[in-house]
Order: structure tokens, then C-alpha cells, then sequence
């Protein structure tokens, strides 16, 4: 498939996906959103064990494309509009970084706003620029956020920290969004994608489909109770002791050489 605003590169078993409109510093859009799960799918379909998702020039995403979603407005003749398909979208593709059974690696090589922020946090590691900038930006403009920052940002800061970034829309460092968990690292600008692609192929030769089990675990944890936790522990482990990556392990480890997992 060709695509305007996402570029797709597979290096191996690794995929990157770059968010490319540089000129709108990869505000997001409707069409946005469907070519990035069009390049998931893509990406699957041509053996991606992890995908890095990063930006064009100098911004990851500046968030939501405001201009864009006036224009919908204009054409419906309704003030929904300027959320309805737009937020529609956006929410399919939040949910497939979370759904998707990869690593999704989240390399933000400059400002990440609002959405863009929150695109970013959905992703399971995030490693940023030191130039890089955060902020829940939707206050500034009198909204309350979407792609997830209310459910995802409390979570990694805490309720309160959470609360201040939502309330102020601050925009952090990269620096202080590490310091507070926002985020896992940081590199030098010149090393950012190096870093990524080192912690991308270090996954790609892991077995991705526990990684992808351990996803779901993870998001799931956020509703249970313990009981239902350890129940659900419980039935992905036994299911994932029917792989061929957990045969392989465990002969890898008696025989005291390195594992060669195949992600299934």
C-alpha cells in the first residue's frame, strides 16, 4: 500500500513506522489515523516482531490537527463533527497499539502534544530525545483529553502528578517525564533512533508471543481484582507452555546455550 502521511521501513523482524507530515509537525489526522493501522496490519503481515513508531522532522506529534477538524465541522454543519470521526479513529488506533501482540517502541525525536503525547504513552516503551518536550495540551484550548491520557497518564505518574499535567498542560522535559515515569529513557538526539532499534532488535529475538500475553496481562490488571489476576496468570501461562518458544527455552537452558525463540 502506498501511504501519504506514514512512512513503513522493515529492518528485519523490526518495523518503523514514521508519523510524516513534518510541515503540520505530524498533527493528526483522519487520514493519519486509518494509514497507521493500515501500516500495522502491513507490518504484521510482513513478519514485524516490534514496531517503532517515531516521528518526521523536528516534532513526533504535535496532537490533534485543529484545522483539519474545523474544516469536518464546517462541511457537516455541526459542531460534533469536529470530534466525531476524528476521535473515532483515533481511538481504533489507540487500541490497536494496546490489542496488537508486539512491542510497539515509541522513539519521540521532539515535541509531543496533547494526542501526539498520548499516542506516544500508549506505546509499551518510550524512549525520548533529550530535546524532546510533553504536555497534555488539550487545557490550553479548553478541551479534556482523548487518546487515552486520562486512563494511561495516571497510571505511569501517579493520581496526583497525573491531575497537575492534565490541569496546567505544562510542557515537561524529557528530562523530568523519565524522572516521574512518564516515560522509560533518554538519549542524546543523535543516538535516539541507535537506542531504539538497539532495545527493537533485543525484542524482535525475545518470545513476542509471551511479550504480547504479558500486554494483555498488564491491561487487563488495571480492571481485576488479585483473584482475577492470578486466575488469568494462571490460563495465559499454561497457554503459552504450549509454544514452541517455551520447549525451546527451557532446552536452551538446560543445554546452557543461547535460545533461538520464533515468537510462537
Amino acid at each position: 500500500m502506498n501511504y501519504e502521511t506514514i512512512q513503513l521501513e522493515m529492518r528485519d523482524s523490526v518495523c518503523v513506522l514514521t508519523l510524516n507530515r513534518p510541515e503540520r509537525l505530524n498533527a493528526l489526522t483522519v487520514q493519519v489515523a486509518n494509514e497507521f493501522k493500515a501500516a500495522v496490519h502491513e507490518a504484521l503481515e510482513r513478519g514485524a516482531r516490534v514496531i517503532v513508531l517515531t516521528g518526521a522532522g523536528r516534532a513526533f506529534c504535535a496532537g490533534g490537527d485543529v484545522r483539519e477538524m474545523q474544516e469536518i465541522a464546517k462541511k457537516d454543519g455541526r459542531l460534533e463533527a469536529f470530534f466525531d470521526e476524528p476521535l473515532r479513529v483515533l481511538n481504533e488506533a489507540i487500541l490497536l497499539i494496546r490489542q496488537t501482540p508486539v512491542p510497539f517502541i515509541a522513539a519521540v525525536n521532539g515535541v509531543a502534544s496533547g494526542g501526539g503525547c498520548n499516542f506516544a504513552l500508549a506505546c509499551d516503551i518510550v524512549i525520548a530525545a533529550e530535546s524532546a518536550r510533553f504536555n497534555q495540551a488539550f487545557i490550553k484550548i479548553g478541551l479534556t483529553p482523548d487518546c487515552g491520557g486520562t486512563f494511561i497518564l495516571p497510571r505511569l505518574v501517579g493520581w496526583k502528578r497525573a491531575t497537575e499535567l492534565l490541569f496546567s498542560g505544562d510542557l515537561i522535559s524529557a528530562t523530568t517525564a523519565a524522572e516521574m515515569g512518564m516515560i522509560n529513557s533518554v538519549a542524546p538526539d543523535d543516538e535516539l533512533m541507535n537506542k531504539a532499534m538497539a532495545m527493537a532488535d533485543k525484542l524482535a529475538e525475545a518470545p513476542t508471543a509471551a511479550i504480547g500475553q504479558i500486554k494483555m496481562l498488564l491491561d487487563a490488571s488495571a480492571a481485576n481484582d488479585l483473584a482475577s489476576q492470578l486466575d488469568l496468570e494462571r490460563k495465559t501461562q499454561i497457554e503459552s507452555g504450549r509454544t514452541k518458544d517455551f520447549v525451546e527455552g527451557v532446552s536452551a537452558f538446560l543445554e546452557k546455550r543461547p535460545p533461538r525463540f520464533v515468537g510462537g
